[in-house]
């Protein structure tokens, strides 16, 4: 018993596939991020005994200030 062949077709076939991302695809990591960022730079009383401040809250401070003179 022979198999059947398929034919190929001389132009190719479109997949149909939509790349397009919905809009929560792209608003829920932004939100997470702002959340986030937020957290680490709310709570400024609660490393007021260490008497420095962290790496984190350095890179948040340069960040803001990199914004700041960026801005218009």
């Amino acid at each position: 018993m022979s198999a059947r062949t398929r034919t190929r077709h001389t132009h190719p076939v479109e997949s149909g596939m939509d790349t397009r991302l919905p809009w929560w695809a792209v608003a829920l990591p932004a939100v997470a991020f702002v959340a986030l960022l937020l957290l680490l730079t709310g709570p400024t009383d609660a490393h007021a005994d260490s008497g420095g401040s962290g790496p984190v809250s350095q890179v948040v401070e340069l960040m803001r200030r990199t914004f700041e003179e960026a801005a218009p």
